[in-house]
């Protein structure tokens, strides 16, 4: 019994860091590892409140960001487009954020016309294992030749994607984007569009 409850408390407090703090620290590296030079158009698929989308757009002072999500009244956390753009107007983002309602499996958006994908534990929210490999290569479709997808997902969907599209480095994110525990942890995928 006390061993249960060590590890309950365990994985609540990994959860917790993971959310409040994990999560956007590894984002902030990942996006300063991607060598943008500032005024890329970026794509983050389901981009809720915005965290992956602003810390884009800090590094975009000549760029865009745009976020799609569905938002729902019925989202616990309060997801919204206004609320998102209000994140942004806090972070002094707002004038090169744009969110839009699109479904990430059918995106409104020509080919080729972004230099970076992101996504951060959206993708495998998509009810089918279909419609999920639909998301994927929608956001090949929409990227530049040369342009980088970079997704974050549990492990066992991220290799599912890399395997669908047939490249692309997998990378486990560490304890500091577990979701209580290794048994829920994040790989990165990080796959370059062929010219």
């Amino acid at each position: 019994m006390v061993t249960a409850g060590t590890v309950l408390l365990a994985s609540t407090g990994i959860y917790l860091h993971t959310t409040l703090h994990g999560k956007l620290r590894i984002w902030r590296w990942e996006l300063d590892q991607a060598g943008l030079k500032g005024d890329e158009r970026l794509l983050d698929l389901g981009c809720g409140r915005g965290a992956v989308l602003i810390e884009a757009a800090r590094r975009l002072p000549t760029g865009h960001a745009v976020g799609v999500d569905l938002w729902s009244g019925k989202d616990q956390s309060g997801n919204r487009p206004e609320v998102t753009l209000a994140n942004a107007a806090a972070a002094g983002v707002a004038d090169r954020v744009e969110v839009q309602t699109a479904d990430m499996t059918a995106l409104p958006f020509a080919d080729a016309s972004f230099d970076v994908v992101t996504s951060a534990l959206a993708i495998h929210n998509i009810p089918s294992p279909e419609a999920r490999y639909r998301a994927v290569d929608e956001a090949m479709r929409v990227l530049r030749p040369g342009g980088q997808l970079i997704v974050a997902d549990f492990w066992h969907m991220a290799r599912k994607y890399a395997a669908h599209i047939g490249q692309g480095t997998l990378r486990g994110l560490g304890p500091g984007y577990w979701y209580g525990g290794p048994w829920l942890g994040v790989t990165l995928l990080h796959a370059v569009k062929g010219r």
